[in-house]
């Protein structure tokens, strides 16, 4: 049985991988939530999407009305470094 997923897709060590179930295809997608319920509101929790998994993911988070934010990893580690300027 082959794997649809090419080498080049799969993460290495330093990669930073897609949060859903069993996959684990390099991220491209940040997801920024929150619970309401137990979060201050600007705390951000963020899953990482790949390109497969990001509408789910977002749907998952989205229907429970946790979905703040959706940004590429690149957009979220430049605001990162930005900050810790």
């Amino acid at each position: 049985m082959t794997d649809n997923v090419s080498v080049s897709d799969e993460t290495t060590d330093e990669t930073p991988s897609c949060s859903a179930k069993g996959c684990r295809t390099a991220a491209v997608w940040v997801l920024a939530w929150n619970n309401p319920k137990i979060h201050t509101p600007e705390r951000r929790k963020t899953w990482l999407a790949c390109e497969e998994h990001r509408e789910h993911l977002s749907q998952f988070l989205g229907v429970r009305g946790f979905l703040k934010d959706v940004v590429t990893l690149a957009e979220w580690e430049s605001a990162d470094s930005a900050a810790d300027r």
